[in-house]
């Protein structure tokens, strides 16, 4: 039997060749604008596909993926002498990306029109980071891996991705039943 995930994504591998092989019918009544060397406006189907929920979703996804591995290292390394616990951090970076240097995590302007004001683009990009844990330790052979904070570390995890993979599929079967206009 295939697992959750595997389903989860063939359907959006799905989705995804609907989406292009579509796209030339797309173009043809106008969705999609064609270029011509000339910086012109995305057509609909770029803006979709350049949306948040594709920029931010599956790098969140994968980043619970990769805490799933580093937690998973951490519970198996648990009786190890002088092992030090791995952390990954990705939510504060995420933040920092969407909302920049602001403490009030205010969004920043957005420039959505040639004739406004200029900003500075972001140029931070934030990925996963996997960072030791130097600065504590648990025990007497100094292991700093605690069962109980990672048992409730790898719920979490489990939790957060499968809200995030929900909200990510739920905006794919959206987009598809847009483009199919809910046909099978």
């Amino acid at each position: 039997m295939k697992s959750l995930f595997a389903i989860f994504i063939s359907k959006v591998e799905e989705s995804f060749f609907l989406l292009y092989n579509r796209r030339r019918f797309f173009r043809n009544i106008g969705f999609i604008k064609r270029t011509t060397g000339k910086v012109s406006e995305p057509g609909v189907l770029e803006q979709i596909l350049n949306s948040s929920n594709f920029n931010y979703l599956p790098r969140a996804m994968a980043a619970a993926n990769i805490r799933q591995e580093v937690i998973a290292n951490n519970i198996a390394n648990v009786n190890t002498p002088n092992y030090k616990k791995s952390v990954v951090e990705f939510e504060e970076l995420l933040a920092r990306e969407i909302y920049g240097e602001e403490p009030d995590g205010k969004l920043k302007l957005v420039r959505t029109h040639d004739k406004h004001l200029p900003f500075e683009p972001l140029e931070f990009h934030a990925e996963p980071q996997i960072v030791q844990d130097n600065s504590t330790t648990m025990r007497m052979d100094k292991n700093n891996v605690d069962i109980d904070i990672e048992m409730a570390s790898l719920t979490k995890n489990q939790l957060y991705y499968n809200a995030i993979a929900t909200q990510f599929g739920g905006y794919v079967t959206a987009l598809r039943n847009a483009i199919t206009s809910g046909q099978q």
